[in-house]
């Protein structure tokens, strides 16, 4: 049958001149479809690479931090110091921080704002204390929420211990409290930070009575690497702090609330949906936590710049049993099993987050939602402007506070029923 006269007409080579030649026309119809091919294929290629280098370097330990933080001079103020800094959206907002420079050799812990110039980019600020290094040849450093090289230099006694873990054993910190408290708060720092992130918590634990264990966990630097080297977000990790919980029981534990920041944060779900000892977790208090990685490693692409198609592309190697060879995780990381905002309603420890609106890291809309959906179990508790994971150092007492007041009726005593409550309303621990 003839074709329609509205029927397009395909034809299988493109059209020759008399005596079998192609002509110009043609040529460059070819040429282009060539060309446009290649591009396309080169394109891909360029995709395919681009999310393969964001999919690892999210799994990919960082070693040595970036010294983004310029330090301009350091001036004696009497007998005290004070520090010209570069202005960053961190330096200019108030309260005391850590800034860590030669390396990580050096240590300082810098307090209030004296003056901010924004014309000249620059502000000053005191410093409180320089605990290593030579700040006054410092030139760069990183800006950090933890203060304190050590729970020693926060005031607490504390023993050094070792934590039996996969391939070997994990160096903690105990900070015991008085008498025998059966209860235990076990602290997850997060993704790039150590144990020192954690000290900031130490205070409020011991005002209500819990002993506290600061916690490495694999690829951090302190404890063993796991065999691939890569961070399973959270999906890994746990089964360090439920050694940790193992640690605790073994040394007078009954119960266990759990600390965690960020991807400790994300951590300290997963070790309470999964851990063998999850009956016994009484609460957990997150700060800035990753709820839903999805949503982070959005967030992340958007921020470098990444097209969306290629985020999700990353996320898919992560994920996919194939992009292990391509990754280098030696298990694929499952992203929908830690999306606590779908799993909402599977969330039965009571826990408190508290999280920046202001976070560049992690953005807060995930804590939202999980809270809303699961108001029975979830408590929810904002700062303004305090980035991420650095609520205690704009406003330590604020933190504190809520930590205390949220826990205490937590750690109440649990009655049997027709029991009568203590008249404190709280044993201690």
């Amino acid at each position: 049958m003839a074709p329609s006269p509205r029927t397009p007409t395909l034809t299988a080579t493109p059209p020759l001149q008399a005596g079998g030649g192609m002509s110009l026309r043609a040529k460059w119809a070819l040429g282009g479809v060539i060309g446009g091919g290649a591009l396309a294929g080169l394109l891909a290629t360029g995709s395919s690479a681009l999310a393969l280098y964001f999919a690892r370097r999210v799994i990919t330990p960082v070693r040595q931090r970036a010294a983004d933080q310029e330090v301009l001079a350091v001036i004696r103020e009497g007998s005290g110091r004070q520090v010209i800094l570069a202005a960053t959206p961190d330096t200019t907002v108030d309260g005391v921080y850590g800034l860590f420079f030669d390396g990580g050799k050096g240590h300082a812990r810098i307090g209030r704002i004296v003056s901010y110039s924004p014309g000249d980019g620059t502000v000053l600020r005191e410093v409180e204390a320089v605990y290593a290094g030579d700040l006054d040849s410092a030139r760069r450093g990183w800006w950090s929420g933890a203060i304190h090289p050590d729970p020693a230099a926060a005031g607490y006694v504390a023993k050094d211990v070792l934590i039996e873990v996969d391939g070997g054993e994990a160096p903690a910190w105990l900070v015991p409290a008085g008498g025998n408290p059966r209860t235990w708060a076990i602290m997850v720092h997060g993704r790039g930070a150590t144990r020192q992130e954690a000290i900031r918590a130490v205070g409020p634990a011991l005002e209500l009575g819990l002993t506290s264990l600061l916690v490495s966990y694999r690829n951090d630097g302190l404890a063993p690497s796991a065999n691939d080297g890569r961070y399973g977000l959270g999906s890994t990790e746990w089964r360090d702090v439920e050694a940790a919980i193992g640690f605790a029981l073994a040394n007078g534990a009954e119960e266990i609330v759990l600390f965690g920041w960020s991807m400790g944060g994300a951590i300290c779900l997963q070790t309470a949906d999964l851990s063998q000892y999850r009956h016994l977790i009484r609460a957990l208090v997150l700060d800035a936590p990753v709820i839903n990685w999805v949503n982070v490693l959005a967030h992340h692409a958007q921020l470098n710049r990444i097209p969306s198609l290629v985020g999700r592309y990353g996320q898919l190697m992560l994920g996919h049993p194939l992009g292990r060879r391509l990754t280098g995780l030696a298990a694929p990381v499952d992203l929908k099993a830690m999306d606590w905002v779908a799993r909402a309603v599977e969330v039965r420890t009571p826990t408190l987050i508290i999280h920046s609106v202001d976070d560049e890291y992690v953005p807060y809309g995930p804590s939202t939602v999980l809270a809303e959906r699961n108001p029975e179990m979830v408590t929810f508790e904002t700062f303004n402007h305090a980035r991420h994971t650095k609520e205690w150092n704009v406003d330590q007492e604020r933190w504190e506070g809520l930590i205390k007041a949220w826990l205490r009726p937590q750690l109440a005593p649990r009655l049997n029923p027709g029991q009568r409550q203590p008249v404190d309303g709280y044993a201690g621990g």
